[in-house]
């Protein structure tokens, strides 16, 4: 099934648009509200056979999709398509994050970033040699997780004092024990095998405030994926996820000893709900050094995240800098404390 949302006015094909949140016609610049729009004017087209491949309702054309693309753009007529039956049942996400920064705005700060690479080659920061930018809904899972944590630990204080011509050092031993229950909330992991994990970990923060109860309007001309891993088959990377979080909640809970020593630690965390979205994403695709590069920014925040190349060169000199630097430091405080640095 293909749907198409066409202007009231004229008859185009409406995309939505992040910097109002409406879906609108770029033929007469009319915007109509997502929860507003009639029925009337959505179209849809069904096929026999609708695994891998379409037809657009706009022009005709075939369109051919990977199994896992569930909004796309017709490439003969530009017309944006979203394939409803890949949108349903167990495969319909509950909220959305819509697209708050455009095409035009996602480049701008995508040059904006590349510029602040101080070590990066003097070509790649003009960041004139973008091979393309796609505006990504990624699937992800969104975790509530309760933990329950058991402690048993040896705490030390000790204190330091004189009596006479005497140090003494005295050693208190404690025992420690917690019993703690922590809850996190809508904690996000990707879903796409497509995408790189730590890539999509290191866009977060998102602002959850705006999750939106989903409506494929909001899918219109852009890419969208569904998901690939269901959310029992991530539970186990959302744990590894949070570890670090507990074990420092865990730490600061025994805070005040001189020193601690773990005698048991008993971890359990459990899956209290997890809801499927669909979390806004640019990926920039650049050409440098004969290679590409992918970087990724957050659809909402404007954080671009990649591993941009490096400048030998700007390396080197940025270490003779700092060697430098201190050699002229210690100089310094050689000549104030009147010794020689050889």
């Amino acid at each position: 099934m293909v749907i198409h949302y066409k202007c009231p006015n004229c008859g185009s094909d409406m995309e939505f648009d992040s910097t109002s949140g409406m879906l609108s016609c770029n033929s007469c610049g009319r915007k109509d509200n997502i929860e507003d729009f009639s029925d009337e004017y959505i179209t849809t087209t069904f096929e026999e056979d609708e695994a891998k491949q379409y037809n657009c309702n706009n022009c005709g054309a075939v369109i051919i999709t990977e199994a896992d693309t569930t909004a796309t753009s017709c490439s003969f007529c530009g017309a944006a398509v979203v394939l409803g039956d890949r949108l349903s049942g167990d495969l319909a996400p509950a909220k959305v994050i819509p697209f708050t920064i455009n095409k035009e705005q996602a480049m701008e700060a995508f040059r904006k970033w590349c510029k602040n690479g101080r070590l990066t080659p003097a070509g790649f920061m003009t960041a004139d040699r973008v091979k393309g930018i796609t505006g990504i809904y990624v699937p992800f899972w969104l975790y509530d997780l309760d933990t329950k944590a058991k402690v048993d630990a040896v705490g030390t204080k000790v204190r330091t004092y004189t009596r006479g011509d005497y140090i003494y050092t005295e050693t208190k031993f404690y025992d420690v024990y917690r019993d703690l229950d922590l809850r996190y909330v809508k904690v996000p992991v990707d879903a796409s095998e497509k995408l790189d994990d730590e890539l999509m970990d290191k866009l977060e923060p998102y602002d959850y405030s705006n999750l939106k109860d989903f409506k494929t309007p909001y899918l219109a001309g852009y890419i969208a994926e569904k998901y690939n891993y269901t959310d029992q088959e991530l539970f186990s990377r959302v744990k590894t996820k949070v570890q670090p979080y507990i074990d420092s909640y865990i730490i600061s809970s025994v805070a005040g000893y001189f020193s601690v020593q773990y005698k048991n630690k008993q971890i359990n965390t459990n899956k209290k709900t997890a809801h499927y979205v669909l979390l806004p994403v640019w990926m920039v695709y650049y050409d440098f050094g004969n290679k590409e590069h992918i970087f990724a920014m957050n659809g909402q925040t404007g954080k671009v995240v990649g591993k941009p190349p490096l400048s030998m060169g700007k390396v080197a000199g940025w270490f003779s800098g700092i060697a430098a630097a201190s050699f002229i430091i210690l100089k310094g405080i050689s000549f104030a404390v009147g010794g020689v640095l050889w």
